[in-house]
């Protein structure tokens, strides 16, 4: 953990991914495939984010693509292999859109961090980041899409889209911003809070598990559109 951190800061965002947690597991009616899956991610990365792996930068190649990538890899299998796309054709599409009610402790947290100087202000809500208006919408959304037994599809398909928009913007400016040969934003601040426990689960799990809600909404509000 950051020592000059609050530890209400890193149990808040602990809370935040169980409850990430909770909310994909739901919607994939807690699917044994679904929990295997979630549990290594999480305690990979987060015994990795505990002994510091992540802060070593100078490594070539760099460890940083580790925490994003196998979050990548497990989405792609999901929706590329068998398997997986019968967990997918399962999934409750409300559960999904409930979901992305996570989006707003993880802006409290990131606000947070910016205030103790872990990330650059670029990514919070104060600076580019606009996703707790993802967050935000999110109960209103999935209380008018599913309100009555006729889905408001057009509406979802639209605001999945959008809200994905900017998930994507803020994934961009966070890489931007981490301490790699690449960087480009916040050199005077720049994102180093994602290198320590329990910061990394929000590259390594949280943000794919957004990104995978978004994605596999659009593919049933698309199967159903047909």
């Amino acid at each position: 953990m950051i020592q000059q951190i609050p530890l209400w800061l890193d149990l808040g965002f602990i809370f935040t991914t169980l409850l990430t947690f909770y909310f994909i597991m739901k919607a994939l009616h807690f699917s044994r495939q679904a929990l295997i899956i979630s549990f290594v991610l999480l305690l990979v990365q987060g015994i990795a984010g505990a002994y510091g792996f992540y802060t070593v930068t100078d490594t070539i190649p760099p460890r940083f693509p580790l925490l994003i990538l196998p979050g990548l890899l497990v989405i792609i299998f999901v929706f590329f292999s068998k398997r997986g796309k019968l967990i997918l054709n399962k999934a409750s599409l409300p559960d999904l859109t409930l979901l992305h009610i996570v989006r707003i402790p993880v802006e409290i947290v990131l606000w947070g961090l910016f205030l103790h100087e872990q990330i650059p202000q670029i990514m919070t809500f104060e600076g580019a980041n606009f996703d707790i208006l993802s967050g935000i919408s999110a109960p209103i959304i999935w209380w008018y899409a599913f309100k009555d037994t006729k889905v408001k599809k057009q509406v979802l398909l639209l605001w999945n889209v959008l809200c994905l928009i900017l998930l994507l913007i803020i994934v961009v400016m966070a890489v931007l911003a981490s301490p790699v040969p690449f960087q480009q934003l916040g050199f005077d601040q720049p994102n180093v809070a994602v290198q320590y426990f329990p910061y990394v689960w929000l590259p390594a799990y949280v943000v794919p598990v957004v990104l995978f809600a978004h994605l596999a909404s659009i593919r049933l509000l698309i199967q159903r559109s047909k």
